[in-house]
């Protein structure tokens, strides 16, 4: 038996266009991060991303081990991943996730080269951001963590000495892949920071986007008794303020309770 023939549905098009709203969400931070990157995005969800600002992710090529050499084969790449996140659009902020990276590249290439991109819009880098957030802190003397190896670390204790900050101590941990850096327990890191910091230091640096440090802040904060700042909270902190949130948010740490003005001090 045939199949009946299906009616024909009429569509109307609804004669009145409506209204739009200058942009589906107030405020957007743009957020470039490698491609085997498993910590940053959802630590901006938490962190960065409301009812009014959303987070925009690219991600570019990169490969492991991580060393000064792969990091900075990471250059070519992020006028491409800057292009790719809501082209022709407006950003109130643009970070580019990779504290060692940004290091052997340079803050002002990194910049340069989302610049070519998204002009004029605010760049921010992990190891600048912690340096703003450190000097907001009032903090000089400092101890630094890393995953890396000593051959990655150390471009990034000469990049906190050429900023001002006096290094008490500074510990790697040896790791040369990003994915398993990731998967250091976050409670591990705790009693790594305890036993990291120095005594004379005013607060300590975690580096590394990969690592989950941001969950637990705070519980590092109450074991070192002095204030902490990491890749991923420095600059999900910075790109707040750069969007003009001013909140104070003490479950990610002393840092998210500094206003706006506090960044260019």
């Amino acid at each position: 038996m045939n199949a009946p023939m299906s009616k024909t549905t009429q569509i109307d098009v609804y004669p009145k266009r409506p209204a739009l709203d200058p942009r589906p969400l107030e405020k957007r931070v743009g957020l470039i991060i490698l491609a085997t990157d498993h910590t940053t995005e959802p630590d901006f969800h938490r962190m960065v991303a409301s009812e009014q600002t959303g987070v925009y992710v690219a991600r570019i090529p990169y490969a492991n081990p991580t060393t000064p050499e792969n990091l900075r084969r990471m250059q070519p790449s992020l006028t491409e991943g800057a292009a790719l996140i809501l082209p022709d659009e407006p950003l109130d902020a643009i970070c580019y996730s990779c504290t060692s990276a940004s290091v052997v590249i340079g803050d002002a290439e990194v910049e340069a080269a989302i610049h070519q991109a998204k002009p004029d819009v605010p760049v921010v880098t992990p190891p600048l951001a912690g340096v703003a957030g450190l000097r907001a802190l009032g903090a000089r003397h400092i101890s630094v963590l890393t995953p890396y190896t000593v051959e990655t670390s150390r471009p990034m204790a000469a990049y906190f000495s050429r900023h001002g900050f006096e290094v008490d101590r500074f510990t790697c941990l040896g790791f040369d892949d990003d994915r398993e850096m990731a998967r250091i327990a976050p409670q591990e890191l705790v009693e790594l920071a305890h036993e990291v910091t120095a005594k004379q230091s005013d607060a300590l640096f975690v580096s590394c986007t990969a690592l989950r440090t941001a969950l637990v802040v705070v519980g590092i904060e109450a074991r070192i008794g002095r204030p902490v700042v990491s890749s991923n909270q420095a600059t999900a902190w910075q790109c707040l303020r750069l969007t003009g949130d001013d909140g104070a948010r003490p479950e990610f740490g002393r840092l998210f309770t500094l206003p706006m003005s506090a960044l260019w001090t």
